[in-house]
């Protein structure tokens, strides 16, 4: 988007991190990008922090709320303080940044809510049972926005990727809180379960495309998009995968 030349504000809990990428992205474009330090489960934040963008840079056009963790583990491996952190964050940080943005673009008559959601908003996942009820919340939320939004001229858009080669394979849930016992082993099973890992830049591609077409949904890649729809079409086909992956699962932990 700064390629493109627009300005894009980061906003993220890792404040130094965000001030490296805005500072990356400034290399690059003819845009700018600025960055700031975030909490999505703080609303208050989210609020001032949107009402600031649209004061400063006069409007708001695209809202992206992205933030998510990953807690991958058994059902009796996981506390309350595990799902609790995952809503927090992975739905009720979405419910934050679309609640804070919606009034904005609602007066301006213009703008495009994207929500990340994940392929498992779509597809039933064993062993990430929090992360997949929060990311199908996503997409409930994002889908049941959408008619009304359009209403106001907003546009929704919930993205639904595979597993992408990010941080979140690599960080075995909140630091503070227990390690269910396969945390270690999120990259080598998510890249065996696709076949390889879809690169972050290909992806914001393929956001980006599905913006300018207003789809409802992005998924993304081909193999995301095939496992949803044979979902679809044979909804216990998913309880069949399933469980041949909690077999390779009993074998790893052997």
């Amino acid at each position: 988007m700064v390629a493109r030349g627009d300005t894009v504000v980061i906003a993220d809990i890792d404040g130094e991190g965000a001030q490296t990428q805005a500072k990356a992205l400034n290399e690059q474009g003819t845009g700018r990008a600025w960055a700031t330090d975030l909490d999505v489960r703080d609303a208050d934040a989210v609020g001032a922090l949107v009402q600031r963008v649209a004061r400063e840079e006069g409007r708001l056009d695209v809202m992206v709320n992205n933030a998510g963790i990953a807690v991958g583990g058994e059902m009796h491996e996981l506390s309350l303080a595990h799902w609790d952190r995952v809503i927090d964050i992975n739905l009720r940080g979405v419910v934050h940044g679309v609640h804070a943005a919606f009034p904005v673009m609602s007066r301006q008559g213009s703008g495009h809510i994207v929500n990340t959601a994940s392929l498992a908003g779509l597809v039933p996942s064993p062993l990430l049972t929090p992360y997949s009820a929060t990311k199908h919340a996503v997409v409930g939320l994002s889908l049941a926005l959408r008619p009304e939004a359009a209403a106001h001229g907003v546009r929704v858009t919930a993205v639904c990727p595979g597993f992408t080669d990010t941080p979140i394979l690599d960080k075995a849930g909140p630091a503070d809180l227990s390690k269910p016992a396969l945390a270690e082993y999120g990259r080598e099973l998510a890249s065996k379960a696709q076949g390889g890992l879809y690169s972050p830049e290909a992806l914001a591609k393929d956001i980006l495309r599905g913006m300018d077409r207003n789809r409802g949904l992005v998924v993304a890649p081909r193999s995301a998009r095939v496992a949803w729809r044979a979902v679809r079409l044979a909804p216990g086909l998913s309880n069949a995968v399933g469980k041949l992956e909690m077999r390779y699962v009993r074998r790893l932990k052997a």
